[in-house]
């Protein structure tokens, strides 16, 4: 069977085997009747019509012939002889398999088919191998590749991204004021020994310069903690798969984990220089503090 040179569905299956589909299976009804072709079904659909391995289902084409009384449904007999579970939840309710022989003997089609699906070395170009294919078959082909069938999916898993996206920021925004607070109260702290340092002839660029390093540590340390901390949860999701999403509304049963080094970089990154940012001002104020204010100010505290 041609379909697991361009598709996974020999990994998906889980009762049967594709092999079963080409061997014709006896019919649970009479001895007399002929044997019943395979069928390897989605574990949704399968769910939903309360059918096992070796269970008879009747498949009905409106496509039938003309009679007397108008198109006659075409309606055959086939035997369950595999259940696949691909995760996805479109694909588990609606698809169903049989031998290239047995639909275009279903269908009426000779030995034409109505599609051909082509397995690419690199998913991310399929849109521009679709376009190549588009212009080189013409009209009345047509190619889609697979983010175009999925769009719906994608759209959304795109939006869940920026709306991910805006919280982290969100967070890192209230770390970054949380440094500034922290570098304000040192600085309160600290007025004394500022005054003292500056008096024995330390000058404001090396004290704002202490109070930014003093930021930037905070920022960096917290920075790698935290993105230590989730690639170790990207790793444990990956491996163990303990988020279990509704099938039904989000089409997919688990969480899909994928961990880009850029991406990774870039928000270490950003977080650390939004760190150093935020220790600025508090570094600014305290290098301007006047030595005589800030022992005075001392002793009296």
């Amino acid at each position: 069977q041609s379909v697991g040179t361009v598709t996974n569905l020999e990994t998906y299956v889980q009762e049967g085997s594709l092999d079963q589909l080409a061997v014709p299976g006896a019919d649970a009804d009479t001895s007399d009747d002929p044997p019943l072709a395979g069928m390897m079904i989605g574990r949704e659909l399968a769910i939903n019509l309360g059918l096992f391995i070796g269970d008879s289902v009747n498949v009905v084409s409106p496509a039938g012939s003309i009679g007397p009384m108008g198109v006659s449904p075409k309606m055959k007999r086939y035997r369950i002889a595999g259940i696949f579970s691909s995760g996805m939840y479109e694909y588990d309710s609606s698809l169903v398999y049989v031998t290239i022989e047995e639909a275009q003997s279903f269908f009426g089609m000779g030995d034409q088919v109505t599609g051909i699906e082509v397995k690419v070395k690199e998913p991310e170009d399929a849109d521009i191998i679709a376009q190549q294919v588009q212009a080189a078959l013409g009209f009345p082909y047509y190619c889609r590749d697979w983010m175009d069938l999925n769009r719906n999916l994608f759209g959304a898993l795109q939006l869940e991204k920026i709306g991910m996206s805006l919280i982290l920021i969100l967070i890192v925004m209230v770390a970054a004021f949380n440094i500034v607070s922290t570098l304000f109260m040192v600085v309160m702290q600290k007025t004394r020994d500022i005054a003292i340092l500056k008096s024995m002839g330390a000058t404001s660029g090396a004290i704002r310069r202490i109070f930014m390093l003093e930021g930037l540590i905070v920022g960096v340390v917290g920075s790698l903690a935290g993105g230590a901390l989730g690639l170790l949860m990207c790793e444990l999701l990956d491996r163990y798969q303990f988020i279990q999403l509704p099938k039904d509304i989000y089409y997919i049963d688990r969480l899909p984990v994928l961990t880009d080094p850029v991406l990774v970089a870039l928000i270490l990154g950003s977080a650390m220089l939004i760190s150093l940012v935020a220790t600025i001002y508090p570094a600014h104020r305290a290098s301007r503090q006047d030595p005589v204010d800030g022992i005075r100010y001392g002793a009296e505290a």
